[in-house]
Parts: structure tokens; sequence; C-alpha cells
């Protein structure tokens, strides 16, 4: 039978909100965020994204956002890349991958087989210091060293919150480097609320 814990609730969600702001200001934007936004724009073959778990929906979302904001992008699951969609991968693809321990099996497998079939920049985005992933990389954004507001330290949140933020950065400074219009942005949100702004305004 579960235990019963007394938690003050609001006193943790407010130090759970506090925690994932402070691992966000932490970022240190150094010369590589630009030498990523640069390698996307310059991109000779396709854009790609990847993570496994958690971070894997933060790589499929930025696929969706580069879509959305004038770069064409695919995601590839890594697990299912083992079973074919590696073949996704071809001459002068780049690639950007999320994992905060930087060293996700699936993930790391994937980039060392990737680079056989002619993958050119790998776009790292980790945490650890010791990642797997830094050495793989041609371009290492890094997280900082994070601290999980979880009671256990494991369930990854704050990180979350940090590789979102870095990828929409990404996005939208790649979107504006690209001249992308709000008329080029209707074209590609034809229904719902923002396909809606954009006709009315």
């Amino acid at each position: 039978m579960e235990q019963t814990v007394r938690v003050n609730i609001q006193q943790r969600v407010s130090e759970i909100i506090r925690a994932e702001a402070e691992a966000l200001a932490a970022v240190s934007v150094t010369p590589e965020f630009e030498r990523a936004v640069l390698a996307l724009r310059d991109c000779g073959g396709k854009v790609l994204t990847s993570g496994m778990g958690k971070a894997g929906h933060v790589a499929r979302k930025f696929a969706s956002t580069l879509c959305s904001t004038g770069t064409p992008a695919s995601y590839v699951h890594p697990g299912e890349a083992a079973h074919g969609d590696l073949g996704l991968v071809g001459p002068d693809d780049c690639i950007v991958a999320f994992s905060t321990s930087g060293k996700t099996r699936e993930v790391i497998e994937m980039l060392e087989l990737g680079r056989h079939l002619g993958l050119k920049t790998v776009v790292g985005i980790t945490s650890h210091p010791d990642s797997e992933l830094r050495e793989l990389s041609d371009i290492v954004l890094d997280m900082g060293i994070i601290h999980e507001p979880c009671p256990h330290g494991l369930t990854p949140t704050a990180s979350i919150v940090v590789m979102m933020a870095i990828s929409d950065a990404l996005a939208l400074t790649l979107m504006e480097l690209k001249g992308f219009s709000r008329q080029d942005f209707g074209l590609r949100h034809h229904g719902g609320y923002l396909g809606l702004r954009v006709r009315d305004h």
C-alpha cells in the first residue's frame, strides 16, 4: 500500500518552477550557437533531428517548428534507425541530436553509423561533461550542469525545459536569418487559430 506523504503543494510548485527557470537562465550562449544556426542554414542535404525518450519528444517538436518556419526537417527515431530508418540519412545531411547524458546508446550508435552514410554535420545538445555525444559532434551546444527538481533527482524536467528553449532559439533565429515572412508563415498555417490570425492581419 502506498504511503501518504504530506507536501506543501504551493511551495513545491513554486520551487520546481524556480528551479527550471534557474536552469534556463544559467545557459551560456557561446559562439557554438552561431555555428549551429549557420550550419542548419547552409546544410546541403536534409536537416534531421533525433533523441530518445523525453529528449525525443523535444527533437520531434523541433523538427515540426523548423518545418513551420521555413526549414524542412524530419525526426529520426534512434531506436527505429537500427531497424532500417537509418536509410533516411544521406550525404551532406545535418542532424541535431538531443541527449542530456550524451550517453544514450541508441543515439550514439545511430550517429556512428550515420557517418558511414555521409552524415556531414552533427549538432549535439547535451549536459554531462563526459558525454560521448560531445566526441561525436561537430558542434556542441552545452546545456550546463542541471539539477532536476524531482525529489529523487531523476525525472527529466529542468533538462527538458532547457532543451526546448535551446531548440526554439535555434529555430527562431534561423527563421529571421532566412527572412521568413508573416506571409510565408501563413502559407504553412492555413488552418486553426494561427492561420486565422495571419488571414485577418
